[in-house]
């Protein structure tokens, strides 16, 4: 079994990040299943944990009035979830649920801020490759709704 160094080690996703940061955010790391449709993150909720998915799939969804809960984004292995835990007042956005069985790395919230103000060059890395995810995410967004919105002419 592999450790949870081995693991962030391994992790395409934090690959940015220098071998001495991979292994400190290791420190604030543990090893999570959910089952299928289990809650991952509530929106609103207290934001504690950012999360890798190393198997398995994650919607990320939001209520709508009259529709129920709506799937917004869905990820898959090797993709990083949630960024509330960087930002105050430190509250999810959005609410996950788990799509089957799965797996992820979830790093405490509270344990990662300690580390990035001792280390502000492994917070200075977590923003980028947290600003990446952010620029992606709002690409794609930006093609849904060119999809629902745009013009059929």
């Amino acid at each position: 079994m592999q450790t949870l160094t081995e693991l962030i080690h391994e992790l395409p996703a934090l690959q940015a990040l220098t071998p001495a940061h991979r292994e400190t955010l290791a420190g604030c790391a543990r090893n999570q299943v959910f089952a299928s449709g289990e809650e991952i993150m509530r929106e609103g909720a207290a934001a504690d944990a950012f999360y890798i998915v190393r198997a398995g799939g994650v919607a990320i969804v939001t209520p709508v009035p009259g529709r129920g809960e709506i799937t917004i984004e869905t990820l898959h292995a090797g993709e990083l979830l949630g960024w509330s835990w960087l930002v105050e007042p430190y509250r999810n956005a959005f609410g996950a649920r788990a799509l089957g069985s799965t797996r992820v790395l979830a790093l405490d919230g509270v344990c990662l801020r300690g580390k990035c103000e001792a280390d502000p060059a492994l917070g200075y890395e977590l923003l980028k490759l947290l600003a990446s995810v952010f620029a992606q995410r709002l690409r794609d967004t930006r093609v849904r709704l060119l999809d629902l919105y745009g013009s059929n002419a």
